[in-house]
């Protein structure tokens, strides 16, 4: 038997002020009004950036072409509180359906105007340990950014 030393997960958190059903549906079905389309692992340009919304769904980029990339697929869904998809892109930064680090979302209503999201990418040692430690690094640098745009769409959206 070998062991698989762990690669730490990386947790990010933001506090929306919105209700939870809007802060999970900017989140998921609101995904291409805030995923940047110059961040993308298929093809470019990027026309939209869709989640499809269910056990099941995936996470998809679509060129200006109707290319489909996909880029996770949602292994739990639990609206409004939860969503956990299987990250599927390699270190080098493309669709690879063998890759299974996991990305955690969760929604905790604060009070009826506001929603605490945590953010957990983990599992990097999947991987492998030098893919999975480049893909850690990433991540930990690329979330924080994604997850301000995501607050700023949710906020401004707002109904």
């Amino acid at each position: 038997m070998s062991d698989v030393a762990a690669i730490a997960p990386v947790y990010k958190q933001v506090l929306v002020r919105v209700p939870i059903g809007h802060a999970f549906e900017v989140f998921t079905s609101g995904l291409t009004r805030w995923w940047p389309h110059t961040h993308g692992v298929g093809k470019q340009p990027i026309r939209a950036v869709l989640m499809e919304p269910r056990l099941g769904g995936r996470w998809l980029e679509v060129g200006e072409d109707g290319t489909e990339t996909p880029v996770a697929t949602i292994i739990l869904w639990e609206p409004p509180h939860r969503v956990v998809m299987l990250w599927q892109i390699s270190a080098q930064w493309k669709s690879d359906a063998t890759m299974r680090s996991e990305v955690d979302v969760r929604f905790i209503a604060e009070g009826t105007e506001l929603t605490r999201v945590e953010l957990t990418h983990h599992k990097f040692e999947t991987m492998g340990p030098e893919a999975g430690a480049s893909m850690r690094k990433d991540v930990d640098g690329g979330w924080p950014g994604l997850m301000r745009r995501f607050v700023e769409e949710a906020e401004r959206s707002r109904s």
